[in-house]
């Protein structure tokens, strides 16, 4: 069987493609936002282009960025297992209390701009991160499985699939994530 040229046009720009496409999910995952955890910052149906090679070359995560990762809550009866998305607050070796509403790393109050309510409901005990290890919550501090549940814990880095870095959809809100995003403030209260 003789292909004619345009046949193997085609066929060539089906394969470019595949290639093209197997090389971009090599460093980016696509995510959507399926619950309301990350209120104001994110919303359910967002969807989110996630760096899976962010720390892997040399970065190191930093107060403030948001990861997806893999839990340990079953997702269905299949035993597929949640992936969450929440922002980091604690590195490893940080303290990390909150008292009155307020979040404290190593003893300093971070003053959430970004989180729905403003403020982070229940008081925590002082906990130190361990190596290897993040803290991360939510930003709708009133409604979000974090590592304030014991369910969840500290996140392990090996439990990181990546950093979310741009917002795909809705287009009103397109662009990358950290400019549009309002910093952690660190403001000592003492």
């Amino acid at each position: 069987m003789h292909l004619s040229e345009n046949a193997k046009e085609w066929i060539k720009d089906i394969v470019i493609a595949v290639v093209i496409a197997v090389v971009i999910l090599q460093f980016i995952m696509p995510t959507i936002v399926r619950e309301h955890s990350m209120e104001n910052g994110f919303h359910e149906g967002d969807y989110l282009f996630v760096a899976k090679k962010a720390y892997s070359f040399g970065g190191e995560p930093k107060r403030g960025d948001v990861i997806v990762f893999q839990s340990d809550l079953d997702l269905n009866a299949r035993g597929s297992k949640k992936l969450l998305i929440k922002r980091i607050i604690g590195l490893p070796g940080d303290t990390v209390a909150i008292v009155d509403g307020i979040t404290y790393v190593n003893d300093t109050a971070i003053i959430d701009t970004f989180t729905k309510d403003g403020y982070t409901v229940g008081d925590m005990d002082a906990v130190t991160v361990p190596e290897g290890c993040l803290f991360c919550m939510g930003d709708n501090r009133q409604n979000s499985a974090d590592s304030r549940d014991s369910r969840i814990g500290f996140v392990s880095m090996d439990r990181v699939k990546g950093k979310a870095v741009v917002r795909l959809f809705p287009f009103s809100r397109f662009g990358g994530l950290y400019k549009n995003l309002e910093e952690t403030n660190l403001v000592d209260l003492k």
